[in-house]
């Protein structure tokens, strides 16, 4: 029998089915804003449940950037009744140290003042302080010495797992920040509980304390990482106007001048209810739990002022931009095109274009790696954020060729994708690939949660079921089309890093054997990003959802989980023996 006459029959009805999978999400809306989306699933008894904050680091601004990342660490702190031995006291402290704090920064207006004259080189040595600063520095070291006697330290974290919860965590990018848990079925209002009480009656203690933490956060992943500030610059050179210019992490002379009073303004303006999605996922009854979760979310009053929109638009780019810098790594070239946002008609285009030039069997992979051998590897990533996007290429250069090598190549095969149509049996290779991901839509209450949330961060949630056939309806025209009118020279940003003189080539982890060229750059900059994490419970609660993730997921995820997870116990086992 000739199989090849068979497989567009077998695609046909594979993507038919494949378009079938739809999440069956049922939204509500709350009296005073909030969205409620809800997943009944009953594979196990277990829900998963968390809300997405519709607010990252583009809506910031210059002066507290880094601020959405530092609440979603301030959001763990507690309320009254979680986290203190006697709120009343614990209230008097943080007021004491807010007013010790506005004389601080007084002294320290004075310090950036002696900076710019050139009086002295850093204002956060000690020799560049004041005698006064000094004075209310200890002054404010003692509330804090006493605040801490009060705290219950991860008291918030304590409570859930003792009822059996697992897997609490959050995320900040540049349009939301995320929570998330784990809860037996039968702790759902306990979870209804937890969250609507850390909305409604936050208490922000450790705040300066916290922001010390952030700021060492972005010091070991950014600045003691291999090329992380070099990525950090690279990226404010792409972006001319729009504020994805900086990222999550702020920047470095932010994150120690944001104050608690822009803190409580931030959280005022965007964690009101029409500004959270909430988000269950798992074994329950829907009427049953909106009835549980308008109980306790209806509490909280609705906002009075919406939060603004992102306004600002990017530039178009009138001429290339180039990046050259020597660093810790192999030579490799970094390229990024400016594209589309999130929901563009023409994201699906470069969606597909992607798959066409990623994986080892992809255009990339056989044209740099297998063909002239320029590269070891190489990657191919569209990504559209919810106010712009971009398309990243990459590769790494061989012993004996340049960065340079590996750009000329790229572009040759972006230059056949421009001039010669996609062969309907390549393009129909993609489409049954993304159809296959539409099967692993419904494997377990937590992907199925991350899906739902990250799409309502970005826009709509809908998309995770719209996106599907929107995919397979891509022509090799369209392909083409998006191509020639986003690749071109005017358009692109490219970074060229090479080793800095008397290093030798970076050896391969051997655990990367079994990588494929795309994946190996993106668990690199993970593992180097684990280097800089200090938190045991975090690396925990990370630790945990790899391993579920691995024991449930497709083979060649299992395979990234599994390498991560050692990666993670390896860094835990670390910092425990200190």
């Amino acid at each position: 029998m000739n199989r090849s006459l068979l497989l567009p029959w077998v695609a046909v009805a594979f993507t038919a089915a494949a378009w079938a999978q739809q999440i069956p999400v049922v939204e509500k809306t709350l009296s005073n804003g909030f969205k409620l989306l809800l997943v009944e699933r009953h594979d196990s008894p277990s829900v998963t449940g968390g809300f997405v904050v519709k607010v990252g680091s583009a809506n910031e601004r210059p002066g507290i950037t880094g601020i959405a990342h530092l609440f979603e660490h301030m959001m763990f702190k507690g309320t009254p009744t979680l986290g203190t031995k006697d709120a009343q006291r614990d209230l008097e402290l943080i007021n004491e140290q807010e007013r010790l704090r506005t004389g601080m920064r007084a002294e320290e207006a004075k310090m950036r003042a002696a900076l710019r004259r050139g009086l002295v080189d850093d204002i956060t040595s000690p020799e560049s302080k004041t005698d006064r600063y000094k004075e209310l520095e200890a002054e404010f070291k003692q509330r804090v010495d006493e605040q801490r006697a009060l705290l219950v330290k991860n008291e918030f974290d304590r409570v859930y797992t003792t009822a059996g919860a697992s897997g609490m965590n959050a995320f900040t990018s540049d349009d939301m920040t995320g929570y998330f848990i784990n809860v037996p079925a039968n702790k759902l209002e306990l979870w209804c509980w937890m969250e609507s009480e850390r909305l409604l009656r936050p208490v922000f203690r450790e705040f300066y304390s916290e922001r010390d933490v952030v700021f060492e956060e972005r010091r070991m992943r950014v600045e003691s990482t291999p090329i992380g500030k070099f990525q950090e610059q690279f990226n404010a050179l792409l972006w001319d106007s729009h504020p994805y210019h900086w990222t999550p992490i702020g920047w470095a002379s932010d994150i120690p001048a944001i104050t608690k009073k822009q803190a409580d303004d931030f959280y005022a303006l965007y964690y009101q209810p029409q500004n959270i999605t909430l988000i269950l996922v798992g074994d329950f009854q829907p009427a049953a739990a909106e009835a549980l979760v308008t109980s306790y979310f209806a509490r909280i009053p609705a906002g009075n002022q919406p939060p603004p929109e992102v306004t600002t638009q990017e530039i178009p780019s009138l001429g290339e931009k180039r990046y050259y810098a020597e660093a810790e790594t192999n030579p490799q070239v970094d390229i990024y095109w400016k594209t589309v946002p999130f929901g563009h008609r023409d994201g699906y285009a470069l969606d597909v274009l992607q798959q066409i030039l990623s994986t080892r069997t992809g255009r990339l992979y056989k044209g740099l790696v297998l063909g002239p051998q320029v590269a070891t590897e190489s990657y191919a990533q569209q990504d559209s954020r919810k106010w712009a996007g971009t398309f990243n290429i990459g590769g790494e250069a061989r012993d004996g060729k340049t960065p340079e090598e590996v750009e000329q190549a790229i572009y040759a095969e972006l230059e056949r994708i421009k001039t010669e149509p996609v062969p309907a049996e390549e393009l129909q290779k993609v489409k049954n690939q993304f159809a296959a991901g539409e099967y692993r839509k419904l494997s377990a209450n937590f992907p199925i949660f991350l899906q739902v949330l990250q799409n309502e961060g970005l826009g709509d949630w809908r998309e995770v079921n719209d996106a599907g056939p929107r995919l397979q309806a891509v022509t090799a025209t369209e392909v083409q089309r998006v191509a020639q009118k986003y690749f071109v020279r005017e358009n692109r940003t490219v970074g060229i890093y090479t080793r800095k003189a008397g290093l030798g080539a970076k050896a391969e982890d051997p655990d990367f054997a079994g990588l494929s060229a795309e994946q190996k750059p993106v668990v690199r900059r993970i593992i180097d990003s684990l280097k800089g994490e200090s938190d045991v419970a975090k690396l925990k609660q990370a630790l945990e959802q790899m391993q579920a993730q691995a024991a449930g997921g497709e083979p060649k995820r299992q395979q990234i989980q599994k390498l991560l997870a050692q990666k993670v116990a390896a860094r835990i086992a670390e910092l425990e023996k200190k």
